[in-house]
């Protein structure tokens, strides 16, 4: 089940980002130089007082076109309102109150959500420098300063405390996100998805506008299809259908189990397709690549070949791909989806018996040994699995720092090759114990 969502939003330059940082304890801002990974950390994970949540920074996007600067806050807030069980508006204690300020908070207002007034930029508190944003009819403002930390702590308590007020009922069925760019085909093959069996418990509105929850049952198994396929109605403008659809993907990344990306065959993997993937591939999310409309691709005997070849190019960053070729139009392959996420779930969630564990990582060590820098070698005194979804390895160490990339890459293609990981990343840590312990 995912953690329950706080939305930070702001007009810019009031500081949400530096407490985004803050409270995930890392610099999401910064980006990693890796293909396929999304350029800006829109979401990170966190955990006060034992409740885990998450937090996604609005002021995370830069959409290059000339948008006013209240239309870019307007779909900011409204991407909050569709989203969040909870959110933050920041406003700037030292600048004061602006128009913009006002607009958000009535639109945040009308959305029946909690909503937190935050007034950030208050080195040293005093009662006259918060007083004003009372006007704004949220009620109590709570004054921190990011950048140092102070007021965090209060806010954090208030923020937590409606966590118990969303509903938290465990939902026992397999989560399915359907995502990937407008017209590849998503709605069509929600459809047929739903089609092949009569027994559709029940549609209920996701918590996304426009996007719907959808129950079935296959062949004895619980699913829910999260569709993300409503997007094109939000705007006519092409800047807007981008923002709305890689936000509303990764909304439903977040609540998923299985990711399906549907892509149009005749267009290839686009930079939105790898941008979500490529989240997806970071949220430690099992996925299954849906190569959409193949009957409408002129074929020979090396036409499947050579997509997937292409595939493995643009996708190096998650080898452990599955790929499937549809056509939800006629629904050929589409009945081997549900098999092929079947699969991807329970590999994500496979368990790997500590001593077999152990047994592989030392023979992968003794075959190729750890490369030494400055006169110091890794040594990996043995390796437990200390999570599923996705599978986490740990590595007990001398030292963290003489874990190559490079090397982590060999040690994760070894435990691909001894065990059934297909469709789902892995996660290895590394920590830290002496000889002596």
């Amino acid at each position: 089940m995912a953690n329950p969502l706080i939305a930070i939003v702001g007009r810019p330059n009031v500081g949400k980002s530096t407490f985004f940082n803050k409270v995930a304890g890392r610099k999401i801002s910064i980006t990693e130089d890796k293909p396929g990974v999304t350029r800006d950390r829109l979401y990170a994970d966190a955990e006060w007082r034992g409740k885990a949540f998450s937090m996604v920074d609005t002021g995370g996007i830069e959409l290059r076109s000339d948008d006013t600067m209240w239309k870019e806050i307007k779909k900011q807030a409204e991407v909050a309102i569709d989203t969040a069980q909870v959110i933050m508006l920041f406003v700037d204690g030292r600048e004061g109150l602006t128009s913009s300020d006002y607009d958000v908070a009535d639109m945040l207002r009308r959305s029946k959500k909690p909503v937190i007034l935050v007034v950030n930029k208050i080195d040293e508190y005093s009662e006259e420098k918060v007083f004003e944003f009372y006007s704004l009819g949220l009620g109590e403002p709570y004054p921190i300063s990011a950048e140092h930390g102070t007021g965090i702590g209060d806010l954090l308590d208030e923020a937590v405390s409606w966590f118990e007020k969303v509903d938290t009922t465990e939902d026992e069925s397999i989560k399915i996100a359907v995502v990937g760019k407008p017209n590849a085909g998503k709605s069509s093959l929600v459809n047929r998805l739903l089609g092949f069996e009569r027994s559709i418990v029940t549609d209920i509105a996701g918590t996304t506008r426009d996007a719907i929850d959808s129950k079935f049952t296959f062949n004895g198994t619980d699913y829910t299809i999260i569709d993300t396929a409503g997007i094109r109605k939000k705007s006519k403008v092409e800047d807007d259908i981008e923002y709305y659809s890689v936000m509303r993907a990764f909304d439903a990344v977040r609540r998923a189990d299985v990711c399906l990306l549907v892509v149009d065959s005749m267009d290839g993997l686009t930079e939105q397709d790898t941008k979500i993937i490529g989240y997806v591939h970071e949220q430690g999310k099992p996925s299954v690549i849906v190569m959409n409309k193949w009957d409408l691709v002129e074929k020979d005997t090396n036409t499947i070949n050579k997509f997937e070849d292409k595939l493995k190019e643009d996708l190096k960053f998650m080898s452990y791909f599955k790929s499937v070729y549809i056509s939800a139009k006629t629904g050929q392959r589409v009945e081997k989806i549900l098999s092929i996420v079947g699969e991807v779930y329970e590999h994500s969630r496979h368990r790997v018996a500590t001593g077999t564990l152990n047994d592989v990582i030392s023979d992968a060590v003794r075959s190729n040994e750890p490369p030494s820098y400055n006169g110091k070698r890794l040594k990996v005194y043995y390796a437990s699995q200390v999570a599923v979804a996705p599978p986490t390895i740990v590595l007990f160490v001398n030292n963290s720092n003489l874990l190559h990339f490079s090397y982590e890459r060999y040690l994760e293609n070894v435990l691909r090759k001894s065990f059934d990981f297909s469709g789902t990343p892995i996660k290895i840590l590394t920590r830290e114990k002496s000889e002596r312990t």
